[in-house]
């Protein structure tokens, strides 16, 4: 089992920059794939990011080269930096974490943080 907490959320203006935290205690050494998704006020949840344990990369269109991914294996914990917000970036955003044991795949969700985007 793996537990993901988020954190970090909150309200900011259009422009500004603002850092999501996932800590990730229980079964990590199996992660195989950490992310950030995204669910708007109406919308469908999204992709935002994706690290591999080997350190790739890849992002969601509508926030590349705005938002960052990264991960601070000693505190077993992803980050999402987010800088030039949108009130489009208006979302409960969710961590995620795919588990590869063996053949079998197991997704893991936080509880979800919110971030609003307003003036």
């Amino acid at each position: 089992q793996v537990q993901l907490v988020e954190s970090g959320g909150g309200l900011v203006q259009p422009g500004e920059s603002l850092r999501l935290a996932c800590a990730a205690s229980g079964s990590i050494f199996n992660i195989n794939r950490w992310g950030w998704y995204r669910q708007g006020p109406g919308k469908q949840r999204e992709l935002v990011a994706h690290i591999s344990s080997g350190g790739d990369t890849s992002y969601g269109d509508s926030v590349k080269g705005r938002f960052t991914i990264y991960t601070d294996n000693a505190k077993n914990t992803v980050y999402l930096q987010m800088s030039s917000l949108k009130p489009d970036d208006t979302a409960v955003y969710y961590c995620n974490a795919v588990a590869v044991v063996g053949l079998n795949v197991r997704d893991y969700w936080g509880q979800g943080t919110q971030v609003t985007v307003s003036s």
